[in-house]
């Protein structure tokens, strides 16, 4: 099983539409939560053309509260469940918890995205056993912690020499590297500075040898950029980080505005704009 795009996208990145459980995500908390609202958006980013959906049962903003693994799962396993009632996309689940992964895993998830690449006790393990996807990501501290104040001597040097050593670690427990992507983690632990410096050299990731990921949609460096309100949108920021990070290499874009993100990024690889 490898990281495919669909027949008619070739030179665009997989899409993958950003389909929150919770009450207290940053952009969308709250909004889908039920059956109905989940059935309603995975329809949407299926017509629309979405290549994946990613499930949060937690939200990991800066200065989120952690849930216990029983409620990541009531969140998270009827999720799947009325995803698949609404279309055949593949399901990834954002998790950094062993026995949500294993859970998730017997209900044959596509993808574990892992905000902590693995290093919960037994992660590597369990899923070295399975031929499922990974997502690799950077972080500087916790969710609690990670913003209070980021520190780097250079971070671009520091985020690759530990996604390489994750991808390493992984690989000496049995994964393939077929099977992994990574995340250079934007906006955990990072201030805005070391979000530009990280999006302006995007393209020295692709020396690991596998798809990267780039998950911006809506954070608060798009408003910071412009000095914009909390409450001004942030949809056409968005739009332009997605189309230079196409540009930039990027394999796979995590987006809440799936449809309007395609649209970005077909008319800039019809206009000559290639990764």
């Amino acid at each position: 099983m490898k990281f495919k795009m669909h027949n008619n996208k070739q030179a665009l990145p997989l899409v993958m539409g950003i389909l929150n459980v919770t009450p207290d995500s940053f952009s969308d908390g709250g909004k889908t939560v039920d059956r109905d609202s989940v059935i309603r958006a995975a329809e949407m980013m299926a017509k629309s053309g979405a290549d994946l959906i990613d499930i949060g049962g937690e939200s990991t903003r800066p200065g989120a509260n952690i849930v216990s693994v029983d409620e990541e799962l009531a969140r998270v396993l009827p999720a799947m469940d009325w995803i698949r009632e609404a279309c055949d996309l593949p399901i990834s689940i954002d998790t950094y918890k062993t026995e949500v992964m294993r859970e998730v895993l017997s209900k044959g998830v596509w993808m574990i995205n892992d905000v902590n690449a693995l290093q919960a006790p037994g992660a590597l393990e369990l899923l070295a056993q399975h031929d499922v996807k990974v997502c690799l990501m950077h972080k500087q501290g916790t969710p609690q912690t990670m913003q209070a104040s980021p520190s780097y001597e250079n971070v671009v040097e520091e985020v690759m020499s530990f996604l390489k050593n994750r991808l390493e670690k992984c690989q000496e427990s049995g994964l393939q590297l077929s099977n992994i992507c990574v995340d250079p983690g934007f906006g955990f632990g990072k201030t805005l500075q070391h979000n530009v410096e990280l999006f302006g050299s995007l393209e020295v990731f692709q020396q690991l040898n596998c798809p990267v990921l780039v998950g911006v949609s809506r954070k608060s460096m798009i408003g910071a950029l412009q000095k914009m309100d909390l409450n001004e949108s942030r949809l056409a920021g968005s739009l332009a980080a997605a189309i230079v990070a196409m540009q930039k290499g990027a394999q796979i874009l995590r987006v809440h505005d799936v449809p309007e993100t395609l649209q970005a990024l077909r008319v800039a690889s019809a206009l000559g704009l290639h990764n």
